[in-house]
């Protein structure tokens, strides 16, 4: 597995991805999650997108956008098919591992708070909560990791 830069090319592979991560989320939130309303080219083109890709093909992204004094990990994807082979947990250690290659001290990110697996998994994963509110119209709850 490689994690690599995003290109053109791998748009379609993206939007699938996203696709096919958060659809199950739509109805529970009551429409679709804000990942799924990302602009993915421009994304692409401002070098935001890494994607995790084998001999199968894309299997997962990470979008990571720089804020002044923290990385916003600002969307996490795993192809539904290929989840359990540890593609999530590699791209998280990727997102550590940038954030000090660029000198950040801790990494941010949100979820929605009726993703209430995620929230789990990132409390359990070493993320500490650090509030609740509504933001572009979501309930999403916010966490912090120092790097």
């Amino acid at each position: 597995m490689q994690i690599r830069p995003a290109d053109a090319a791998d748009l379609p592979a993206i939007q699938r991805i996203v696709d096919a991560a958060y659809t199950k989320y739509i109805a529970r939130i009551g429409k679709p999650p804000g990942p799924m309303l990302d602009d993915y080219a421009a994304l692409v083109r401002s070098h935001a997108i890494w994607v995790a890709a084998d001999d199968a093909g894309i299997a997962g992204l990470i979008v990571l956008l720089p804020e002044p004094d923290h990385l916003l990990l600002d969307n996490i994807a795993v192809d539904p098919a290929r989840h359990g082979q540890g593609i999530g947990r590699r791209l998280m250690e990727f997102a550590d591992a940038e954030a000090i290659r660029r000198h950040y001290p801790e990494l941010r990110l949100y979820t929605h708070e009726k993703m209430t697996e995620n929230i789990a998994l990132y409390s359990r994963i070493g993320w500490e909560e650090t509030g609740r509110a509504e933001q572009n119209g979501f309930d999403r709850v916010f966490f912090r990791k120092s790097v």
